[in-house]
């Protein structure tokens, strides 16, 4: 049997997945700070953790209704963590910018890497046991220096990947077709 590995072959990418096997580092790195933070969900916002804002790949975002429940909306998001605030570049047709077109200016964030939120069959809701805050949510209509702060982050965070999205937001950004939108926590 050829080995997948050698040179010429398919390669380990065939076998597993960036984004899987950057999740499985970034959480054994980091099991010892969420095992410290996490607790059971007890519907509870845990300590706002600070120390992982700054370093998980990804945070999910759900709006909450007017009577303080989540929305059935749930996602891993890329984002920065900027001035005590979590910042995103989102288009205005996403449920996130829809939720606050419609006067939903609340969110619950969890914060880690617990896979994809939407899956082949069925839901993945593992990021519920993860570190989580309420926080109020607001468009930044224009700062183009947050924007450039946002994209320098997300060169180191993202380093890939941004090579294919970085015009896109800046553009967007700039003609209206995608919007910054930052979460501070209450």
């Amino acid at each position: 049997m050829r080995n997948p590995l050698r040179r010429g072959g398919p390669g380990i990418r065939h076998l597993i997945s960036r984004r899987d096997l950057l999740g499985a580092c970034a959480g054994l790195a980091l099991w010892p700070l969420l095992r410290a933070t996490s607790h059971a969900h007890d519907g509870q916002p845990h300590p706002l953790p600070t120390t992982l804002l700054e370093s998980s790949p990804y945070v999910y975002i759900s709006p909450l209704l007017a009577d303080g429940k989540e929305s059935t909306c749930h996602s891993e998001v890329w984002y920065t963590w900027i001035d005590g605030a979590v910042v995103i570049n989102t288009a205005p047709t996403t449920w996130k910018s829809r939720a606050l077109a419609k006067g939903r200016d609340r969110a619950r964030i969890w914060v880690g890497d617990h896979g994809r939120v939407k899956q082949m069959i069925g839901k993945n809701e593992a990021f519920r046991g993860a570190p989580h805050f309420d926080a109020r949510v607001s468009s930044v209509v224009k700062d183009e220096k947050l924007l450039e702060r946002l994209l320098a982050s997300y060169e180191k965070k993202y380093p890939r990947e941004i090579t294919s999205w970085r015009d896109k937001m800046r553009d967007g950004y700039h003609s209206g077709d995608r919007l910054l939108l930052r979460y501070t926590p209450v």
